[in-house]
């Protein structure tokens, strides 16, 4: 099982990583793919720290994968996974934010969220 959990989030740190890059680089690109917005100013400048958060997250989890359990990076990743997947569900029905990506980005969080909790229901 700790294999299962330290390659799931293995994984789950490599696309956070990357996609904190893409946010950093192309931040407008994101956000219209995403939420079929468009940003300047102060929300270029936000986008990217949330791309420097990203990154500082899947960096972190990819570090912390190789401890024994992996326990407090895969409780990180596990956290955020789960409510992005809530947020990203509740602009998809309240708001009129609604991307190309934002529905596979829904669904991809809540996947890795099924995925990183199974270790964890799994043992119980």
């Amino acid at each position: 099982m700790v294999r299962w959990s330290r390659s799931v989030l293995g994984v789950a740190a490599v696309i956070e990583a990357v996609t904190g890059l893409v946010m950093i680089l192309f931040p407008h690109v994101l956000i219209r793919l995403l939420f079929d917005a468009d940003v300047a100013g102060a929300g270029i400048v936000i986008g990217r720290v949330a791309g420097i958060a990203l990154i500082s997250l899947g960096l972190g989890c990819w570090m912390g994968r190789r401890e024994a359990s992996a326990g407090w990076a895969l409780a990180a990743m596990l956290i955020y996974n789960s409510l992005v997947t809530i947020y990203l569900t509740l602009v998809g029905f309240g708001t009129e934010f609604v991307g190309m990506l934002l529905w596979p980005a829904a669904a991809l969080h809540a996947a890795l969220t099924a995925l990183l909790a199974y270790p964890l229901i799994e043992t119980r």
